[in-house]
């Protein structure tokens, strides 16, 4: 009968027939349609799923939110529901027949009676409560109000009352994000929690293959169906439905521009604006020296182009001074493999719950969405680490669902982590652990002439700069100064400037060579070496190091480290 659920339903049925729990927790993608995957092939809204195929053969199904209050799947329950209120009405006084309470402490108190009722008469009742985290929201012990401490009572009484558990009655609250509801609810034994995942691809094709429009699909879009259920990962059933609406009411032809496009809106609006798509549009090509590292990435894009994600580092850690090009290395990196990159943006809130709901919904969307990566900067900073204090433990309890999501290895080469960092030594160890940012690799200044110059070809390219004649300055080709990639494009930058100062277009082989004897890149000597001693002790790879770095002691590496840091505090 179950056969063609979907997987959490299946998991549902299967814990509700064990006959040791009647309260259920679904979240996650509760507000999509659900697929049932029979020979007809349907899609359903949730709760009608529940009210007419999960518990069809339940004599009475009850619906409860704050807004809507109590209601029923038929006219006949509703009508038995108020015969029954209008026989309490005239006992207790009362005149809950004419207007039920919709508070969540007066509607259960109204429901327990009926409940009790109906069971003792071996009726099977359902109840979907919708919402669950406006009726039990998350919140500390000590600030628990009244109204929701009475309401988190019914619902642990009624999942361990015995009449309620030798019963067929089973209680569903559905919400978003698990971390919403109180945890007393949520961590309670007779509660169980199941997460409703965003479609596959399976399912996303053949809501395509069977979506019915005013026009046939062929004739609104150029990409094709299979195509569209690749690009539209991480994107419900309801909001696939939405892109082909759109495309013809407004009279639009779906390109693959136009889906790229909508769907990083829908998502990043889908995360509350907590996830930002990074625009990719150089290969590792566009990156200036850094050979062997190049070599070592494209070696981890080959791999996962042949599918073997098998082998491929849950999460990389990349480190080395400030302007060595971190950050744009890792956007090439996702543009060379062909796996959209997103930016974890701030999601912590000052109210309480927001912040780890913020992030279960976030990791949920990555997940739905892989392959992709996923670039954290500043990590150091952004992640904090398991012993954060003074916020009620809400940094540690995000430390601890970060580092718990990346060390699942069903994610391996599906996510792919990269944390960049100037000071990977402030990082925990529990992120920088194996199983987690398994590669750490070290980035530096150029350290030959061949990546001097390269570097200053891809920085004139960016910058725009056109000269009269192409010369490298000697100053480069010397490398009596070391330019990161940040001071190469402000020398640049200041050459065309000048050049503009002169009424010039072009900038002279003389001028520029006069630039870069003026510039003098900010130094901060003690603070670099302290960034590049402590990549150099943090490299997982003694090959990728430069020359001079390879054959260091690392005794004396990490006592250097450490006179430096007392220097500079």
């Amino acid at each position: 009968m179950i056969d063609h659920y979907p997987d959490w339903a299946k998991e549902l049925a299967k814990k509700y027939l064990g006959r040791n729990l009647n309260q259920f927790i679904l979240h996650g993608n509760v507000h999509d349609l659900v697929r049932i995957n029979n020979d007809a092939g349907r899609f359903q809204r949730l709760k009608t799923f529940l009210s007419d195929d999960f518990f069809g053969a339940r004599d009475i199904v009850i619906f409860y939110d704050r807004a809507s209050g109590i209601y029923f799947r038929d006219q006949k329950s509703q009508v038995d529901f108020n015969q029954a209120l209008a026989g309490r009405d005239s006992i207790a006084g009362t005149e809950y027949s004419k207007k039920l309470p919709k508070d969540p402490v007066g509607a259960f108190s109204v429901l327990e009676q009926y409940f009790r009722s109906r069971l003792d008469q071996r009726k099977s009742i359902a109840l979907i409560i919708d919402y669950a985290e406006t009726i039990v929201p998350m919140n500390e012990a000590g600030s628990i109000g009244s109204e929701d401490r009475n309401a988190l009572v019914y619902l642990l009484k009624w999942a361990h009352d015995p009449l309620f558990l030798a019963s067929d009655f089973t209680t569903a609250l559905l919400t978003e994000n698990l971390s919403d509801l109180n945890k007393t609810l949520t961590q309670h034994p007779f509660s169980s929690d199941i997460r409703i995942s965003l479609p596959d691809e399976t399912g996303r094709l053949q809501f395509l293959e069977q979506w019915e429009g005013d026009k046939p699909f062929a004739d609104i879009s150029k990409v094709k169906k299979h195509v569209m259920a690749q690009m539209t990962a991480g994107l419900g059933y309801i909001k696939l439905q939405g892109i082909l609406s759109s495309a013809v009411e407004n009279n639009e032809t779906i390109t693959f521009d136009s889906l790229t496009k909508l769907k990083k809106e829908l998502i990043e609006a889908e995360a509350y604006g907590l996830l930002e798509f990074v625009s990719v549009s150089q290969t590792l090509d566009s990156v200036a020296g850094h050979t062997n590292v190049k070599k070592h990435l494209r070696s981890a894009v080959h791999a996962l182009q042949a599918g073997r994600r098998d082998v491929i580092p849950m999460g990389y850690l990349i480190c080395g001074p400030v302007g060595t090009g971190k950050t744009f290395l890792v956007t090439c990196f996702s543009g060379e493999v062909g796996i959209p990159m997103v930016k974890l943006k701030n999601f912590r809130s000052q109210w309480q719950g927001v912040t780890e709901g913020n992030l279960e919904k976030i990791l949920n969307l990555l997940r739905a969405m892989s392959p992709v990566a996923v670039m954290i900067d500043e990590a150091d900073a952004y992640l904090g680490n398991r012993s954060s204090s003074g916020d009620s433990g809400v940094s540690s309890r995000v430390f601890s669902q970060i580092a718990t999501f990346m060390s699942d290895t069903d994610n391996r080469g599906k996510i792919i982590w990269f944390l960049m960092t100037a000071r990977p030594d402030l990082m925990p160890i529990d992120l920088k652990r194996q199983g987690r940012a398994e590669e750490h690799i070290a980035l530096f200044p150029p350290e030959t002439e061949e990546e001097r110059v390269e570097l200053f070809e891809v920085m004139k390219n960016k910058t725009g700069l056109q000269m009269t004649k192409n010369e490298v300055p000697n100053s480069i080709r010397k490398g009596k100064v070391i330019y990161s990639g940040a001071d190469m494009e402000a020398a640049l930058t200041r050459a065309k400037f000048r050049a503009a100062a002169e009424g010039e277009k072009l900038v002279s082989p003389e001028m520029l060579e006069q630039v870069f004897e003026d510039f003098l890149p900010p130094t901060y000597p003690e603070e670099v070496e302290l960034q590049t001693l402590s990549a150099v002790i943090e490299s997982t790879s003694k090959a990728l190091l430069p020359d001079r770095f390879r054959n260091l002691s690392r005794d004396k590496i990490l006592r250097r480290i450490e006179e430096l840091k007392k220097t500079i505090r």
